[in-house]
């Protein structure tokens, strides 16, 4: 990919109506999703207070991902990606309006919010392939790159905005008012959505059944080398990554002895600098190596990780997260860009599915829940180190005998 001529990280958004309604709508919608995120796990912990059952929540709401993520994904490349999206942001509208109301009544229980969770992922196992591979088709495929990296700083402006807002909003009117503002967040996603014009949608002529296009995309990422050895990378990150993210609120309280307010905050400076590095890696475009930046962030990330599950003073530790963010997002954003890039477009739904079923599935269903069995059994602290250790030496050995993800920068559009 050519240099870009200037630093301006927004000259994709500039450049293309489509991506500037989505990318304004989906941020506003993100915004709301970590008011929800945060309310979810705090409601979880009021309710039960064990360390074992929020990392429950955070995995309820990852198994329909990880079960149905791949056949949706055979759908969603044969099917018009934009009306899946609007569909599922409707979907979305009804299940935040779900959590409010029992909430808000009284009548929220451990139970119903489980059941809520998986409703939520339910709907996410189609949606998330729909909306990236979506993306190509709102910026085309020369300022795909950057469009992924700005959609991520979106994603981490959400992730700084949405807890401050949803610890303000706890403190004030409580927990239940966090999913009234999500819900009504998805209204603007939904704007943005409808005023769209994108070239009607052709049917493609042949027409598999979803489990044979589940099959194909395998067999596609078995004999690939340089996506089967991406994937691979992204699956152990992903994984050994999740108990800090699924166990923020108990590290918020057994690790720095923080209430809401202060778990607010942790997410916070996790996405002040997962903004950061999105927004830098959408300004340098192509002016360094990506598969170098790769390599680099891979090593520092479970270093981070470790020095963050050592410390006991909370300025450290928001300093230290903030730094995670940055190499977190980079790592991301850098892969499915990578991706992207290699893959056929006929294939583009089902490996974007594949994608959320590591990011999203894998990563909860066994990442957060066996940090989560880890930390009721030892500690936090101990759960985190762990999992940051095994991805450290995993790195190593990845990024020094798998010549695959050197070479990913010949194949990159």
């Amino acid at each position: 990919m050519p240099a870009p001529t200037t630093l301006n990280p927004f000259r994709v958004v500039l450049r293309h109506r489509n991506f500037r309604l989505f990318l304004i709508g989906q941020t506003l919608s993100l915004i709301g999703t970590w008011m929800q995120t945060m309310a979810e796990g705090w409601l979880a912990l009021e309710l039960t207070n064990s360390a074992f059952l929020v990392g429950l929540v955070a995995t309820v709401s990852a198994i329909p991902i990880l079960l149905f993520t791949m056949p949706a994904g055979a759908i969603v490349d044969r099917s018009d990606k934009l009306r899946i999206v609007r569909i599922a942001q409707i979907a979305f509208l009804v299940q935040a309006s779900s959590l409010w109301l029992l909430t808000a009544t009284h009548r929220m229980t451990i139970g119903w919010l489980l059941l809520l969770a998986f409703s939520g992922g339910l709907i996410a196992s189609i949606e998330i392939p729909a909306r990236q591979a979506m993306m190509i088709d709102l910026v085309g495929r020369s300022d795909l790159p950057d469009a992924i990296a700005l959609n991520s700083s979106g994603f981490n402006l959400a992730r700084v905005v949405g807890p401050a807002l949803a610890a303000a909003v706890i403190a004030r009117l409580g927990i239940a008012w966090c999913f009234f503002l999500n819900a009504v967040s998805f209204v603007a996603v939904l704007a943005g959505l409808l005023m769209m014009q994108l070239p009607p949608w052709v049917a493609p002529r042949h027409r598999t059944s979803p489990w044979q296009g589940v099959v194909q995309v395998i067999r596609y990422m078995r004999d690939t080398r340089d996506v089967r050895a991406l994937m691979l990378m992204v699956t152990v990150y992903a994984i050994l990554n999740a108990p800090v993210l699924a166990l923020m609120p108990v590290v918020a309280r057994e690790m720095f002895s923080l209430g809401a307010g202060g778990y607010g905050l942790l997410l916070s400076f996790l996405g002040i600098g997962g903004l950061c590095g999105a927004l830098g890696l959408a300004a340098v475009g192509g002016r360094i190596s990506r598969t170098r930046l790769l390599t680099v962030v891979s090593m520092l990330w479970p270093a981070l990780l470790m020095a963050f599950s050592l410390t006991s003073v909370p300025w450290v530790g928001y300093g230290l997260l903030f730094a995670i963010g940055i190499v977190m997002i980079l790592n991301g954003a850098i892969a499915n860009g990578l991706l992207q890039g290699i893959v056929p477009d006929e294939l583009r739904g089902r490996i974007m599915a594949a994608y959320g079923l590591v990011v999203v599935g894998l990563a909860q269903v066994v990442g957060a829940f066996t940090g989560g069995v880890v930390a009721h059994a030892l500690g936090v602290a101990r759960a985190i180190f762990t999992t940051a250790l095994l991805m450290a030496l995993y790195g190593v050995w990845a990024f020094l005998r798998r010549p695959e993800l050197r070479e990913l920068r010949t194949r990159t559009v």
